[in-house]
């Protein structure tokens, strides 16, 4: 549902009701309302909806200023977007939207609202200091099933003319439109929050690993429908081993996140039953993985960090992953890329795998990552690990939650697939 029908009677200059049904668009205005339709539907961010919304009508019309007033759950404004205020802050410095006046008559009456005078209108409320004065107002309600999530409304026209007819039709053409988008944009939102919570229900909390510290983030791509198969595991072996993998199912769909659970779980009972090389464990992950009719494929990093008589000591076994990078505690970084580097699990289980070796500094830092953390469609992967090495080096001392956090966030959230990360902090001693 939308704004009234049409054909419903209008409110005319001064406020009054008055029959009669606007006229047809003509092929020109018919074109500017598609391209401002168009305009709004081109993202599913909520926000971002409403801030097109307000943009296209303003353009649309023709209108100096524009806003939108976003109604919550109790029906009290909590939110006002606005085109064509000089400072955006003012209205928030005001403590607008406040939803009384004008604009209370807007949400109340559930119509289009025509004002060619604002400071004369009967439920005029004035303006608050330093908001610009305007002269003239139109102004639709958005509905959706039933629920006023809104108005949206235009100040005085850029040509100093009165809204029209034309106006009014265009507006409500374009407020019923609007509607279907921010629904669109809200039930989008909701599958989103669904998957992502689906998703971190498939991961484990991070046990107590001392004496290493340890954290681990998992972060969403920033479009469905890519629900992914990234994950993250860490647990103590029986034989004092502290077992880490970083992986990443191919694929993105709902069918991806409950074979990285089989994998992950499958992976898991390989390594607590035999205690092996790491190069081993995979290996019988991959027979393992010829029982399913069509196997799943995945990258992934299985490694063993272990204390002996010459300190900390990495195992692992790369099939197909993006290297793990050690982050000294002078801030000196290095990829743990050998030259035998495997390919991804589940593709042929006679393909040997290997087993690599390297010594954990003391205070040193062990990030695994999936791929998500490195790679964007408009670059090199090797720009993104640089990018990441320089990033880990400048928090070498961080405590590992602060590592991920920061790792993360240093793209704004903001990424192509979804993210895995794992970061480990060797003691300053061994005790083995």
């Amino acid at each position: 549902s939308g704004p009234a029908p049409v054909d419903e009677p209008r409110q005319a200059a001064d406020g009054a009701a008055v029959p009669g049904a606007p006229p047809a668009l003509d092929r020109q205005s018919l074109q500017r309302l598609l391209g401002a339709v168009v305009a709004i539907s081109a993202d599913r961010d909520p926000r971002t909806v409403l801030h097109r919304i307000v943009e296209a009508a303003t353009h649309l019309v023709g209108a100096r200023y524009g806003a939108l007033g976003v109604l919550g759950e109790g029906g009290a404004f909590v939110d006002l977007i606005t085109m064509g205020i000089d400072d955006p802050q003012l209205c928030a410095d005001m403590g607008l939207p406040q939803g009384h006046g004008v604009l209370h008559t807007l949400v109340a009456d559930r119509r289009t609202l025509r004002v060619s005078d604002v400071a004369a209108h009967p439920r005029a409320a004035g303006f608050p200091p330093g908001h610009p004065v305007m002269r003239t107002l139109l102004g639709v309600p958005l509905v959706v099933r039933d629920t006023v999530y809104g108005d949206l409304y235009l100040a005085d026209k850029a040509d100093g003319t009165p809204f029209d007819d034309d106006d009014e039709h265009l507006l409500t053409a374009l407020a019923s439109a609007a509607s279907v988008s921010i629904e669109n944009a809200r039930l989008y939102e909701h599958l989103k929050r669904a998957a992502e919570h689906f998703q971190r229900r498939m991961l484990p909390v991070l046990p107590d690993l001392s004496p290493l510290r340890a954290a681990a983030r998992y972060e969403p791509a920033s479009e469905l429908p890519k629900l992914g198969g990234d994950w993250y595991d860490a647990m103590v072996l029986p034989d004092g081993a502290t077992c880490v993998v970083v992986g990443d199912v191919t694929g993105h769909d709902v069918e991806v996140a409950p074979l990285m659970g089989q994998l992950r779980n499958m992976l898991r009972a390989l390594a607590l039953d035999r205690c092996e090389p790491p190069g081993l464990v995979v290996s019988r992950l991959d027979r393992a993985l010829m029982m399913f009719e069509d196997p799943p494929t995945a990258t992934l990093v299985f490694g063993r960090i272990e204390c002996g008589r010459e300190g900390y000591t990495f195992g692992w076994s790369n099939a197909g992953h993006p290297p793990p990078l050690l982050i000294g505690a002078e801030g000196d970084t290095r990829f743990l890329a050998p030259m035998r580097h495997g390919i991804p699990v589940g593709i042929d289980e006679t393909v040997p795998r290997f087993s690599h070796t390297h010594p954990l500094p003391p205070e040193s830092t062990l990030l695994l990552f999936t791929d998500g953390l490195v790679e964007r469609r408009d670059q090199d992967i090797d720009t993104g690990l640089r990018d990441l090495a320089e990033d880990a080096a400048s928090l070498a001392t961080a405590p590992p939650d602060e590592l991920c956090d920061a790792l993360i966030t240093r793209r704004g959230h903001v990424f192509d697939d979804d993210v895995a990360v794992l970061a480990l902090r060797i003691p300053a001693s061994c005790t083995g």
